[in-house]
């Protein structure tokens, strides 16, 4: 039986060689490892892609935001699972945007870390409870009586636009000057969708935004 390959890319040797010994106790074959994202893509191979890349955001050279948006143009099978200590809302909203199937935090346990990378290998996503917080909750009742289709319908041209620029690194303020409106009108748009979608954040926001189409993971 053939093991899934996966590359580590990280600047952290130390941490990555702990990483390794770790993945391929989970049952995995590590195919080789990377300090930064450069690395990468001078490494990889059409012939023989990994099935996975574990990596991590903040590197030199060629970073993880970067290095993913290169991998979902150039080798769009090749699963990329973020590991990493940031879990502020722009850098996971970010790495999902660049193409990222899934996000991990740095101080999750081994366990964690096996079931994330069986999930982006089997279902092709995964978003820890840690990352989302009650965002995935909130998704999968949404999907209840069909209530996302309605919920769509009900929003109007403004609000879908917001959903958008939600979705990139703009802070509220930047959005506010895009859309020619005030900020205060920027946080009216962004409560009632909160109100509207049953939803408590802004990675909320732009999970919904990507399950139902509104915009797409390059």
């Amino acid at each position: 039986m053939n093991k899934d390959k996966i590359v580590l890319v990280d600047d952290h040797v130390l941490l990555r060689c702990g990483l390794a010994t770790l993945v391929i106790n989970l049952g995995y074959e590590i195919m080789y490892e990377c300090s930064n994202g450069k690395e990468l893509t001078e490494k990889v191979d059409k012939h023989n892609a990994p099935d996975l890349v574990l990596m991590d955001i903040n590197m030199p050279v060629m970073d993880g935001y970067e290095t993913t948006t290169w991998l979902s143009k150039n080798y769009p099978l090749v699963n990329v699972l973020a590991l990493s200590m940031y879990d502020d809302e722009n850098a996971i909203i970010r790495m999902i945007r660049n193409g990222a199937k899934g996000y991990i935090l740095k101080d999750c346990s081994p366990q964690e870390l096996g079931k994330a990378i069986n999930a982006v290998l089997t279902n092709g996503f995964h978003y820890s409870e840690k990352v989302t917080g009650k965002v995935i909750h909130s998704i999968r009742e949404m999907d209840k009586d069909d209530s996302t289709t309605k919920q769509v319908l009900n929003l109007n041209e403004k609000e879908i636009e917001f959903l958008k620029y939600a979705a990139t690194e703009m802070t509220y303020k930047e959005i506010a000057l895009q859309m020619h409106l005030s900020p205060r009108t920027i946080d009216g748009y962004r409560d009632q969708l909160f109100e509207k979608l049953k939803l408590k954040s802004r990675v909320g926001l732009v999970l919904f935004a990507i399950k139902q189409g509104i915009i797409q993971i390059t």
